[in-house]
């Protein structure tokens, strides 16, 4: 059973968002792995148990998951308000940098050669994930039966093209059937389904025609963030298909800078709509598209936070809520295997590509070392593989980006 959290002020809350935003840079996974070294392991504001459980709730919603949890927290924390301050601070620093990055990207027609610093925060990224996934597994995988769901989704992810959310659903499924029998209030669940279709069908007018207005950002992203499952990188293939192929109100190279703007700066990988938002009508077109897209989120946090607590005192939905949990350690695992194999990795079109080798797996154990041993804090972490990023790039220039 969840302990009920310490009280915490807003500013402790906006404090911690902020920063997590600031140094969160490797998409969802990272992002996880940053608020649970900062809110569970540092702050012991939730329990593993509970925030494991805010991971698993979030994949019930449509939105992007990372960015759903720090809402939730929030809601733990302080009720509304809190879910409030703790979105807006999450996402408002990525908006700011996101939008800079657009403005000189529309100024000059170039990007910043930051490919260097990339390079440096990758392994300190994927040092942290693995420590995150680390830690969670005791509180996730307390049984045989939970190791074994476990390794039914690795399986799943690695060897088949079934979505994340799928799997984490399916698990969970099958680990509440083999737990106990359904019961009538599975069906109460399982008929929220045709509601939120409902919902979401509902959001889905645009409107279409050569000349991009604001307002026709914001519906667009309205409709998106209403039925967006999974990680936010979908959000590139109904960007293609709708705003490039369609409706031609981005060209496709300006359609992978902003998806790179996006990928440079910290924060939600959704902030991708900022420069979408930016490049096809300016400021109101950024705040707009950035509205739309993450408003749902909030609305769909603040409306199912108060189901969570009931859910874990339903038999059949806590064992639910436990396979699910089970899958979450798996794909953070499986996360962790991906983007290792990119991140630990030479600093591309550097020469002396052995030793940049050598250095970003030095930098991956330092990072382990840092966290398990000496238990440094993550963001200072990032900033250190940033810094040793800048150095290497200084000696070992790249081409610009």
């Amino acid at each position: 059973m969840n302990m009920p959290p310490p009280r915490v002020s807003y500013a402790e809350i906006a404090r911690l968002f902020l920063r997590i935003s600031l140094s969160s840079f490797g998409g969802p996974a990272a992002h996880l792995a940053l608020g649970e070294d900062e809110i569970v392991t540092r702050r012991g504001w939730l329990s593993r148990e509970h925030y494991l459980d805010l991971i698993a709730a979030t994949n019930l919603i449509p939105g992007p998951n990372s960015t759903e949890v720090m809402i939730h927290v929030g809601y733990v924390l302080r009720g509304i308000p809190g879910a409030l301050v703790s979105g807006f601070c999450f996402i408002f620093p990525a908006f700011l940098l996101t939008l800079a990055l657009s403005v000189v990207y529309v100024t000059t027609g170039t990007l910043p050669a930051i490919a260097s610093i990339l390079w440096g925060i990758q392994p300190a990224i994927i040092a942290i994930i693995a420590v995150a996934a680390y830690r969670l597994m005791p509180t996730a995988l307390k049984t045989r039966l939970l190791w074994g769901m476990f390794v039914v989704s690795i399986a799943a992810l690695v060897l088949t093209d079934i979505p994340e959310v799928t799997v984490m659903l399916g698990i969970g499924a099958l680990y509440a059937l083999l737990q106990i029998r359904p019961t009538p209030s599975a069906t109460a669940l399982f008929g929220i389904a045709p509601a939120l279709s409902q919902f979401t069908l509902a959001a889905q007018t645009v409107i279409e025609g050569a000349r991009v207005g604001a307002f026709d950002l914001f519906f667009y992203f309205l409709r998106i963030g209403s039925v967006l499952f999974g990680s936010g990188y979908v959000l590139i293939a109904y960007i293609e298909q709708d705003l490039v192929a369609n409706w031609g109100w981005l060209s496709a190279r300006e359609l992978l800078d902003a998806v790179a703007i996006g990928q440079f700066t910290p924060g939600p990988v959704l902030t991708t709509v900022t420069a979408v938002g930016y490049i096809t009508a300016g400021f109101p077109g950024a705040i707009m598209a950035t509205l739309g897209v993450f408003l749902p989120s909030f609305v769909l946090v603040i409306l199912t936070a108060p189901l969570i607590p009931r859910m874990r005192q339903n038999r059949l939905l806590s064992a639910f809520l436990t396979g699910i949990n089970s899958a979450v350690v798996a794909a953070i695992l499986v996360t962790v295997l991906n983007l290792a194999l990119q991140a630990v990795r030479p600093l591309s079109g550097a020469e002396g590509v052995d030793v940049t080798s050598i250095l970003s797996i030095g930098l991956f154990g330092a990072t382990l070392v840092g966290i398990l041993r000496w238990k440094i804090n993550a963001t200072w972490l990032i900033l250190f593989g940033a810094t040793v990023g800048l150095i290497v790039g200084v000696l070992l220039p790249v081409s610009p980006v």
